[in-house]
């Protein structure tokens, strides 16, 4: 049996949701490009307006202290690679330990030693990662998380662009970083962002939807690596102070789920290897 094989006997549910979402995404599929293309075509002035607004008045959170590179635990060596935007750097929590970094390397630590990686940086799109690694020497990974594509909404990058830079953005990890699991983050709720006014928080979350359906379901067909959706609450109060980034509490669901596609991801790898 495949990796893949081991993933979806683990967990029964995973094909009656993967084909539940894809019924949903292909009702909202027939009518929402066009929708958002007029709405965005018609309110323009509107949105360009707002969107100088949001960037002067909502504050601007930094990225908070704390090591990117390090070891902790024991157990089996796994070798952890976070990169992308502001979410992946930290941005929203006091220091890295209530991050996503050290709440994955806090979940992980008692299973194995692992070995991180931080790579994020505020503002980064697909593109901008793309740049670094393939200016960065190689070096090998275990696992891979991802956390991009705020920016590539706010910044309009095109659906067919935006699948294209993914997909290398995966080629390069495996190829190059030699990355046996990959685990793409989806986009989060953006419709459901405090910080953004109406109409611009209702473009930008329908394009943000449009984005995470194009990898949810590009992704879905590769087996060494699977989709993450953030979109797993609503309560807006685990958000950061500003309205726009995730708080500890979302991290920390977050790295919850990280967690157990890891040990998902090991253990099926672990039952391949032992077949005769």
């Amino acid at each position: 049996m495949t990796a893949c094989g081991y993933l979806r006997a683990r967990d029964p549910q995973l094909n009656e949701e993967e084909a539940t979402n894809g019924k949903r995404a292909g009702y909202w599929k027939r009518f929402e490009p066009a929708l958002v293309v007029l709405t965005g075509t018609v309110l323009a002035p509107v949105l360009f307006a707002q969107g100088l607004v949001t960037r002067r008045t909502v504050p601007k959170l930094p990225e908070p202290p704390g090591a990117r590179d390090g070891t902790d635990g024991d157990g089996p060596p796994l070798r952890l690679l976070i990169l992308g935007d502001s979410a992946a750097a930290g941005v929203g929590a006091s220091h890295q330990d209530e991050a996503l970094l050290g709440q994955i390397v806090s979940r992980l630590a008692g299973d194995f030693q692992v070995t991180w990686s931080l790579r994020a940086k505020t503002g980064n799109t697909t593109d901008a990662v793309l740049s670094s690694l393939k200016a960065q020497p190689s070096q090998q990974f275990d696992v891979a998380v991802t956390s991009l594509g705020v920016n590539d909404v706010t910044a309009m990058v095109g659906r067919a662009r935006w699948r294209r830079q993914q997909a290398e953005l995966r080629s390069i990890l495996r190829e190059k970083f030699k990355v046996e699991t990959l685990l793409i983050s989806g986009l989060p709720p953006l419709h459901g962002f405090p910080a953004l006014p109406q109409p611009l928080r209702w473009v930008l979350g329908a394009r943000a939807t449009q984005l995470n359906h194009d990898v949810e379901r590009d992704v879905a067909a590769e087996c060494d690596a699977d989709f993450l959706s953030l979109r797993f609450t609503a309560d807006t109060s685990l958000m950061a102070s500003d309205g726009f980034h995730p708080g500890p509490g979302i991290y920390s669901q977050w790295a919850e789920r990280v967690a157990e596609l890891v040990n998902r991801h090991r253990l099926a790898s672990d039952r391949r290897l032992s077949e005769p």
